[in-house]
């Protein structure tokens, strides 16, 4: 045992000299990642040396990019991808393989058409087991890099269920396996929302409490949230189409290592 709560697990892969990524689901319009965690989505200046989903995407889709009509358009400068999550959450990352879908698909994210399910295990014994969260969220004007609950932050709801009750095998700590459905897509919104519910998610570097965070990365290196499910009217076919990424291997070792109560 480590930390007293559960056998070690890990998070970490080798980004540096990774070169593709696991698909879940591809056709002429769509492509579907099961993106792991540890690998930032889109390309920047502070993540130059970083391998990234853009990277994979630049030379994955290199022929439908090069062929765009609009080569300064958004497609091609974010290599089709239509959404992000964040770098230590895995789960499934949508891209278009043409400007006209992406489109489509970034129209279908802004009305909501889209509908994501995530899974986060967090602290405590999370009641009442359904709810809906409606707190607007912010950045921080005094830490840019975090988000928290503003008043003049913009709307934000989530939709959540707990799904199974857990406790530490000495039953010390309590935790809950949650799956929410977030309405809006507003950045870090279900880690600030369950902090301020007072469940923050395992091994939350920003949002559990240091103190917590630290304990919790000595059993899992990443944050506990997966992004499970994504489904949305396929801009081809006109028939909603849902894709699932079953919850990784070092999530599943904290689970296993827990008590169902």
């Amino acid at each position: 045992m480590r930390g007293g709560l559960f056998p070690e697990s890990g998070g970490d892969m080798d980004i540096k000299t990774q070169t593709t990524l696991p698909i879940i689901y591809e056709d002429s319009a769509v492509l579907a990642i099961n993106k792991p965690a540890g690998i930032t989505v889109n390309k920047a200046e502070s993540n130059a040396t970083e391998y990234t989903v853009q990277d994979f995407l630049a030379k994955y889709l290199e022929k439908q990019l090069a062929g765009a009509e609009d080569l300064e358009s958004d497609f091609v400068g974010r290599a089709g991808f239509v959404h992000r999550i964040d770098k230590e959450t895995s789960g499934v990352l949508l891209a278009a393989k043409s400007e006209q879908v992406f489109t489509e698909l970034q129209r279908q994210f802004k009305e909501r058409i889209v509908k994501k399910e995530y899974i986060a295990l967090v602290h405590g014994h999370m009641r009442p087991d359904t709810g809906e969260i409606r707190i607007p969220v912010g950045r921080l004007p005094w830490n840019r890099k975090q988000f928290g609950v503003m008043p003049g932050g913009k709307e934000s709801v989530t939709l959540y269920a707990v799904e199974t009750h857990y406790e530490s095998q000495m039953g010390k700590e309590q935790f809950s396996l949650v799956r929410l459905n977030p309405e809006t897509g507003r950045t870090h919104q279900i880690r600030v929302h369950l902090k301020y519910q007072g469940y923050p998610i395992f091994s939350d570097f920003l949002y559990a409490g240091r103190k917590t965070a630290v304990r919790d990365r000595k059993i899992l290196n990443r944050v506990f949230l997966h992004a499970a499910k994504l489904s949305f009217v396929h801009p081809v076919t006109g028939k909603r189409l849902t894709l699932e990424s079953p919850i990784p291997e070092e999530l599943q070792q904290v689970l296993r290592a827990l008590t169902v109560k």
